[in-house]
């Protein structure tokens, strides 16, 4: 008798339950606060990638391939040099100048300079090279510190 008793009630509870649930009303949305609004996507900007040349640097520098996209490119327009500061997937930038730019003679350490560790800061992109200078860029000027105190500030123009 106690089987057929705690049977009967769970096959009520369980019909009591469909029903109840058929009875529901529909939840209101309440606009761009409801989570299961529609949410269009934000327009993503096409990355444009650095230079080949750059890509075969950091391989050799860092020892593996990293695909880097272009933050900042700019051309000094008193020594004819471009710099680019890029991005890799981690979110690491990496600085490159060149002399004549990415279509002039390409070797590191005579007219190319490629660094790791850069900081973003306030308004700039910095890096210090292995030999103590230091390289500072923003979309007006670039400038460099050497080692033995003289600076260099040279106007830049956007690529």
């Amino acid at each position: 008798m106690v089987i057929a008793t705690v049977f009967l009630s769970i096959i009520g509870m369980s019909a009591g339950l469909v029903l109840g649930s058929r009875h529901e009303t529909p939840p209101q949305l309440n606009g761009p606060d409801d989570p299961n609004a529609y949410v269009p996507p934000e327009p993503t900007s096409q990355s444009v990638e650095c230079p080949p040349q750059m890509h075969d640097t950091a391989r050799k520098v860092l020892g593996y391939d990293v695909n880097l996209s272009q933050v900042l490119r700019v051309r000094t327009e008193d020594t004819d040099m471009s710099v680019w500061v890029c991005r890799d997937d981690a979110g690491e930038l990496y600085y490159q100048a060149n002399r004549g730019g990415d279509s002039g003679r390409w070797v590191e350490g005579q007219t190319a300079l490629f660094l790791s560790g850069v900081a973003q800061g306030d308004d700039d992109y910095h890096a210090t090279a292995n030999d103590g200078n230091f390289f500072s860029v923003n979309e007006s000027r670039l400038k460099i510190v050497f080692k033995n105190g003289k600076q260099e500030t040279h106007p830049v123009s956007p690529e």
